[in-house]
């Protein structure tokens, strides 16, 4: 078992069909089995263990995930958009490796000890020569003598991926062969995609649902248009034209896009599915897209980097039904991340580990044949049974729809009463002035933590004690903010996760006293 079964397997039924590009300049199936190849021989020739990414979302990216997975070495994405001190850090622990770079190798890792580069222009390049050169495939009894065929060890490591650092520094999660394998096998059809179809990848590359998306839609058969860095109107153009029937978006992504076309009085009509997931989605901005995407399937997705992506999804008729109902709790399915997989089974537990009845919050437990839960530095976090506790804190109702209240780290204590982060940001963004809000506990000497929250309002503003008024009118008193901090954003990571650490920090260094209206800049 390894990744480049799903290339093989894709090009022996359609080598021909358009994988990657604009119809006008594509690459197929077979051409990139053939650049893979190619990079495979290179992996093998300069004895290198791993393939480090450091670089933008391009079809240079499918060349060194397959290409790898052909040498039989780790896929090692890295976040490009950190310091260069600190991606250097994290490519001086995978040594000795090929990185693949930007032009010019902006980041400098050519200078690290072990690491020898390969630029994006060159990957290209090989695929426009497979291209030009208009071979017929390879199959396994064809193999150049250099390259040989790809290893078959279902258990080696096929990407090594770090985890995003929300609450921490990033760990480097393990992703094995059979792992990934089993996520496509247990979510995808082979080449079940229509010829017309076209997926558009905005996602980060060094995030698992970049690597999960270039599988997928490859899987399937689906033509993959690849945006290197995000923009609302830049997305909304080439939906419209590159002809995208399918695109993946976190919620950040989301909130901009449903603004931007309301910016531009438009609605789209094209779209045949979006899936979006990542971090929790206000249910009005899902509310508005629905609205403005009125021919689209929806579905929200929730995964984990150490469950190779998905282990649950809030599918189109899910959507369909909560955004007509009229009863409040018909409608707030809209905040559910829907039911588990067929593939995955997921349990709700308390502090203890005993499992709790619908309703009860408690931690989310997940196990399938793609739970991986393993770190390259701790080992592997899956209990006996095959388990893995993902830290995030939820429930489940009555039919099994799952609800993520949050990450346990961010759970608030007061007084000895856990409350989520989101239940309270929820009712702030109920506020018509209110347009992004984040909860965080602060130290106090009576509660051990009260409530802070950080607010993004537009004119004219709320007053701090209208929000309060408001979450004590819909919740416990308990929940109600010590003190309102008003910010011109939030900070959030590339996959729409609030960096509540960040906000943490920044509540050491405001002045004494409850609340603050920061500076705007």
């Amino acid at each position: 078992m390894n990744l480049m079964m799903l290339m093989e397997m894709a090009a022996t039924a359609d080598g021909d069909r358009v994988a990657v590009g604009s119809e006008s300049h594509a690459i197929t199936y077979r051409q990139f089995s053939t650049a893979a190849a190619a990079l495979a021989g290179r992996l093998k020739a300069c004895d290198a263990r791993y393939l480090v990414v450091c670089d933008e979302t391009s079809p240079a990216l499918i060349t060194a995930l397959f290409g790898a997975a052909w040498a039989g070495v780790p896929y090692v994405p890295l976040n490009y958009r950190l310091t260069d001190a600190d991606t250097a850090d994290l490519a001086a622990r995978t040594r000795p490796a090929l990185a693949l770079v930007g032009d010019g190798d902006p980041v400098g890792l050519g200078s690290t000890a072990g690491i020898e580069t390969i630029e994006r222009s060159d990957l290209l390049a090989d695929l426009i020569g497979a291209r030009a050169e208009n071979e017929a495939g390879l199959v396994p009894t064809d193999h150049p003598a250099e390259v040989g065929p790809w290893p078959n060890d279902p258990d080696a490591i096929a990407v090594l991926l770090y985890t995003s650092g929300t609450t921490g520094p990033p760990k480097s999660a393990v992703l094995r062969h059979r792992h990934l394998v089993s996520y496509i096998f247990g979510v995808a059809t082979l080449m079940s995609a229509n010829s017309d179809e076209a997926s558009l990848i905005a996602v980060p590359p060094y995030h698992v649902a970049g690597v999960a998306i270039m599988l997928s839609q490859l899987y399937v058969g689906r033509r993959i248009v690849f945006m290197p860095r995000f923009d609302p109107d830049g997305w909304i153009d080439l939906v419209l034209t590159e002809r995208v029937t399918h695109a993946m978006v976190v919620p950040t992504m989301l909130a901009r896009i449903v603004d931007a076309l309301d910016r531009r009085g438009e609605t789209i009509t094209s779209l045949r599915g979006l899936s979006y997931g990542g971090g929790r989605t206000h249910p009005s901005v899902v509310e508005r897209a629905l609205e403005l995407f009125p021919e689209t399937d929806f579905v929200n997705a929730y995964g984990l980097t150490e469950t190779s992506a998905t282990v649950a999804l809030l599918g189109p008729d899910d959507h369909r039904r909560a955004a007509a109902a009229t009863a409040p709790e018909a409608r707030a399915r809209l905040a559910s991340v829907g039911r588990a997989i067929p593939s995955v089974d997921i349990s709700i537990r308390d502090g203890v580990g005993v499992e709790v009845e619908p309703g009860g919050a408690g931690e989310i437990w997940v196990r399938g044949q793609q739970v991986a839960g393993e770190y390259l530095q701790g080992g592997s976090r899956l209990d006996g049974d095959g388990w893995f506790a993902t830290r995030d804190s939820g429930y489940t109702d009555e039919d099994g729809y799952l609800y993520v209240l949050g990450r346990n780290d961010d759970i608030i204590i007061r007084g000895g009463e856990n409350m989520s982060p989101g239940e309270i940001e929820d009712v702030l963004l109920s506020h018509d002035w209110v347009r992004d809000a984040a909860a965080v506990g602060v130290p106090s000497r009576q509660w051990g933590e009260e409530v802070a929250v950080f607010v993004v309002a537009s004119e004219p503003a709320p007053t701090p004690s209208e929000l309060r008024d408001l979450v004590r009118s819909r919740l416990r008193s308990s929940r109600v903010p010590s003190r309102v901090v008003f910010v011109d954003e939030l900070p959030y990571n590339e996959t729409g996760k609030i960096l509540r650490r960040v906000l943490r920090d920044r509540l050491t260094d405001l002045s004494e006293g409850h609340d603050q209206d920061l500076p705007r800049s």
